[in-house]
């Protein structure tokens, strides 16, 4: 940011547009916060910004004359007409991201960036846990718990960023220590516009990183990263020099040691992973590779996992109901994310359904369909889900359980108690949205726990 005050409009009263003007202000620019929701909660956070000099125009205001810089919600499409008003009279468009890199003070702390479709939360709270583990001041910011612009000149040695494709829309100079992408699967292309956009934006974590760590097993992140020098690959197979990989029952590093050619060291085994599937596996891998980047010995990247705590609502075991067990990984909110989850159980009875968004389910469903022993479908897509059975896996059989009702899920646990037989796993890996019946995804699992609980009651 130049040292001259300048008129700065934020766009979008959230999380990270709050924080974003706060920054700006504290730091004496002159800023406007657009909003076009106007309820309670929008109200207090411009009260609160009044008082730091920030005003609030509520509606659906034009850009204000005089805009040096635009900063916007990850929310917010290129499209929206006050983005593409800044851009046709030339206003700079960033995001929060992208500020917080430019407010950074030297010395400032390094950035462990990363990036994917699906597994970013749980690989960087796994980073933070070997940071912490081996001494260092260390927090998760970006797209999971603290606005990265409230934490650039924090009492911090280093952040582990996760950052999203809308953030990485907005950011042009980006420099971390290590940028990770984890994978590349269809996702929020009404966003972006095409698949192409889409992987163009995750891309942009490697343009300016030191170090650039990518996922050898996914073809789209090895693609990304094939133009530079300085890549360190993870694999779930046995690693190349310059990876790290799964030796038997151990994780280790080919890639940070003194002769790659030649040598390995042992990061810890493979119970150490919890909860334990081939794609935290994956997890662990990236964030062990970023925190390698950074110097962390082997010995903190093992303490680091071990006390590591998952998230809920990712393959999270909710209880053993007559030799059958249930699972919920309602986090599964696309196919590739519900993929990898399926593929960590061998005989599955499956939940799954809501909003698909377009997707493409049919590679899902073909891969998975050897492991199946029935599905349950819910949701406003099941229709869609059920042809795609009907088409790969005819033999499998489905239960579709209609409904709006807070009952549902109920249903849909019973039908899969009634489908299941001793050794299998009731698996809800939805692999659509919630928001169709459900305040969240995090309402569909709790949903779905108590709905278990209830079973085993009986």
């Amino acid at each position: 940011m130049d040292a001259e005050t300048v008129n700065v409009v934020v766009a979008g009263l959230g999380v990270s547009g709050a924080a974003a003007a706060r920054a700006l202000a504290a730091r004496g620019e002159r800023v406007t916060v657009l909003e076009s929701a106007d309820g309670e909660r929008q109200r207090a956070t411009a009260a609160e910004l009044a008082e730091l000099g920030v005003e609030v125009r509520f509606g659906e205001p034009a850009l204000p004359a005089g805009t040096s810089l635009l900063v916007t919600s990850p929310g917010w499409r290129p499209t929206h007409p006050l983005l593409v008003a800044a851009a046709d009279t030339g206003v700079e468009v960033i995001g929060e991201v992208e500020l917080a890199w430019r407010l950074r003070q030297e010395p400032a702390a390094p950035w462990l960036a990363l990036t994917g479709t699906n597994g970013k939360t749980t690989a960087v709270r796994m980073l933070t846990s070997m940071l912490s583990a081996a001494g260092h001041k260390a927090v998760a910011v970006g797209n999971v718990g603290v606005p990265i612009v409230e934490a650039v000149d924090g009492p911090y040695d280093v952040l582990a960023v996760e950052l999203s494709s809308f953030q990485l829309h907005w950011s042009s100079t980006l420099a971390p220590l290590a940028g990770a992408v984890l994978n590349v699967a269809p996702d929020h292309i009404d966003w972006h516009g095409s698949m192409e956009e889409y992987a163009a934006a995750k891309a942009r974590i490697f343009a300016g990183a030191g170090t650039v760590v990518y996922n050898a097993d996914d073809a789209s992140s090895s693609r990304l990263a094939e133009p530079y020098a300085s890549r360190v690959g993870f694999t779930l197979a046995v690693p190349r020099p310059g990876q790290l990989g799964v030796v038997e029952d151990l994780l280790v590093d080919r890639a940070f040691v003194a002769d790659p050619a030649t040598s390995a060291e042992e990061l810890c085994c493979l119970a150490d992973v919890r909860p334990f599937a081939p794609h935290n596996v994956a997890n662990a891998l990236a964030a062990a590779a970023l925190a390698r980047a950074y110097g962390v010995p082997p010995e903190a990247v093992r303490r680091g996992l071990r006390e590591f705590t998952p998230d809920p609502h990712r393959i999270a075991h909710v209880a053993r109901v007559g030799e059958v067990d249930y699972v919920d990984d309602s986090k599964a909110t696309n196919p590739h994310a519900a993929a990898a989850s399926l593929a960590a159980y061998e005989s599955v009875v499956w939940i799954a359904g809501g909003q698909l968004k377009g997707a493409d389910i049919d590679d899902l469903v073909r891969q998975a369909a050897p492991r199946l022993r029935g599905a349950v479908l819910l949701g406003t897509d099941r229709d869609v889900i059920r042809r795609a059975l009907a088409r790969h896996a005819a033999n499998v059989p489905v239960v579709d359980v209609p409904g709006q009702d807070t009952g549902v899920m109920d249903r849909v646990v019973t039908e899969a108690a009634r489908l299941a037989t001793p050794g299998d796993t009731v698996l809800l890996a939805p692999a659509g949205a919630s928001l169709d019946m459900f305040a969240s995804y995090g309402a569909r699992g709790e949903a779905f726990a108590r709905a278990v609980r209830r079973l085993a009651a009986r």
